[in-house]
């Protein structure tokens, strides 16, 4: 019996030593936390988009309090609301949101374009754009596999018609499906931005017809139509001045090829 007892209290005497050490460790080598920045953070929806700047929204949190220049506005899927919850904890004034949403700059449906490969491999568009340029006659389309739906948590961009789609009503401008196309047609914009031009083709006028009916052919046309010079073709693109434009839409009226559209 004896010989069994030593064994046991042998145990449980390194048990009760080591929850010892680790209890002094745990009180030498805590980190000290700052409620600051644990409420700012709990403000914050969670997202992770990195839309702010920073790689998270914990990160964001500790360099608002760490750094008195980082704005309480930066959180475009928390928008003004969760501004003002930040501008309430540090006692500060008030600065809204300004609005951000995403665009998918391309018309290439079956309709306009067409592809000129059968792909059979895994469907997705990076793995699409490994092979060549990706299956569209035009090598800047939309690979219409959706990999920008599968990041998006607010279920507002979605693939019709082989074209990426955004939902106005539901993208906060997160900018997290920007940064999964392989295209990279997908920007952000500000959501007071009245047009854009939904072509992403810096190719010829000639090349761009071929492959698209519905690409910027650079004729200039737009160029000439607009009263206060807000947009230019540059480099075969046709591209907005935001400071300029007024949203008259004659851009829109006169282009041949209906590329400009209204956000």
């Amino acid at each position: 019996m004896i010989d069994n007892i030593i064994p046991i209290a042998i145990v449980v005497g390194i048990g009760l030593l080591a929850g010892i050490i680790l209890t002094i460790a745990s009180k030498l080598m805590a980190v000290e936390v700052n409620e600051a920045v644990n409420k700012v953070h709990e403000a914050l929806p969670g997202v992770n988009c990195g839309a702010c700047g920073f790689s998270g929204c914990e990160d964001y949190a500790k360099n608002i309090i760490d750094d008195k220049t980082v704005k309480t506005n930066l959180c475009t899927p928390g928008g003004s609301e969760v501004a003002m919850k930040i501008s309430n904890i540090l006692g500060i004034d008030f600065q809204a949101v300004i609005g951000m949403q995403a665009i998918v700059k391309c018309s290439g449906t079956l309709g306009n374009t067409s592809y000129v490969m059968e792909y059979e491999g895994l469907q997705s568009c990076a793995a699409n754009k490994l092979f060549y340029r990706g299956r569209g006659a035009c090598h800047n389309a939309c690979l219409g596999y959706g990999d920008c739906t599968d990041v998006c948590e607010f279920d507002a961009i979605k693939v019709v018609d082989n074209v990426a789609h955004v939902d106005k009503s539901k993208c906060v401008g997160c900018g997290v499906c920007v940064a999964k196309c392989p295209q990279h047609i997908i920007k952000i914009i500000p959501a007071s931005q009245k047009l854009y031009v939904r072509c992403s083709s810096t190719d010829s006028g000639g090349i761009t017809k071929k492959a698209c009916k519905a690409g910027c052919i650079a004729c200039k046309i737009c160029e000439k139509a607009c009263p206060v010079g807000a947009i230019m073709v540059k480099n075969n693109y046709a591209r907005f001045d935001l400071e300029k434009c007024i949203g008259c839409q004659k851009c829109m009226e006169v282009c041949p090829v209906g590329v400009i559209h209204l956000v």
